[in-house]
């Protein structure tokens, strides 16, 4: 007969949750070292793009991120597990290398770039004791890019990711792709334009690799540390999303 482990006390749960609200400061501030890379605004980055790549960015998204997640799934097969800093390191190169010919060549960088990222979370699920091969997981994945980029990440939707997922199924998962590729377009189309500022594209390139691994990578430990943390503590995952969501925003409130 197996024995189960008694949950986890009050004190652990609110600590975990501390732990997850300082993961999740940490990833809003990663931005700002793009921004002093490129020396403008985030509202004003995506204006710097020709129309017709930024009519077709959503279209690429959704491709980029339907073929990513079978790519990053399969490279499981080759390294099951990399370090975190492994990621980091190889974004940030293949972003100089993308800004080093301009938007050609980071467009061309753009589904790489998106099918590490996903493989940095997938690692971050695994990390957190879960498979990546299970739908349900591969669609929590997916949710994590539905978090606000590092360069946009004031407007609430940073914590809108965070819901309670619904049943999964393959049309779940693509539904959940299709509502979350308009989003992760607009975050996409701000990396591409800082990798189009002149002179400084490649640095801007790696800066915002950099950035936004690091991003996802914080983010993926607050999603993937809470739903954990709910099996943990033998307690519904929507009471701890929302006691998580109280401790980031009641300093918004007192400020």
């Amino acid at each position: 007969m197996e024995i189960l482990e008694a949950p986890i006390d009050p004190d652990a749960v609110e600590a975990r949750l501390k732990a997850l609200a300082e993961r999740h400061a940490r990833a809003s501030n990663v931005g700002i070292q793009v921004l002093n890379v490129i020396g403008g605004q985030a509202e004003s980055l995506l204006n710097r793009l020709p129309s017709g790549v930024r009519n077709q960015l959503a279209e690429r998204t959704d491709q980029a991120l339907t073929i990513s997640m079978d790519a990053a799934h399969r490279s499981r097969g080759v390294v099951e597990v990399t370090p975190s800093w492994m990621g980091r390191a190889l974004t940030t190169a293949m972003g100089a290398a993308g800004g080093m010919g301009g938007l050609p060549t980071a467009l061309a960088e753009l589904p790489v770039t998106v099918t590490v990222l996903l493989r940095t979370i997938q690692d971050v699920a695994v990390e957190h004791g879960f498979d990546p091969a299970e739908p349900g997981v591969q669609y929590d994945c997916i949710q994590v890019f539905a978090a606000a980029g590092p360069l946009d990440h004031d407007d609430g939707s940073d914590l809108a990711f965070l819901s309670t997922r619904m049943a999964v199924t393959g049309t779940a998962i693509k539904s959940l792709i299709a509502r979350v590729a308009p989003r992760l377009a607009t975050v996409l189309g701000q990396k591409l334009a800082a990798q189009t500022v002149p002179v400084l594209g490649a640095a801007a390139g790696a800066a915002t690799n950099y950035a936004y691994t690091s991003y996802y990578q914080q983010m993926a430990h607050v999603h993937f540390g809470l739903r954990r943390l709910a099996i943990d503590a033998g307690q519904p995952h929507g009471e701890l999303i929302e006691d998580f969501r109280k401790l980031v925003e009641t300093p918004v409130k007192r400020a």
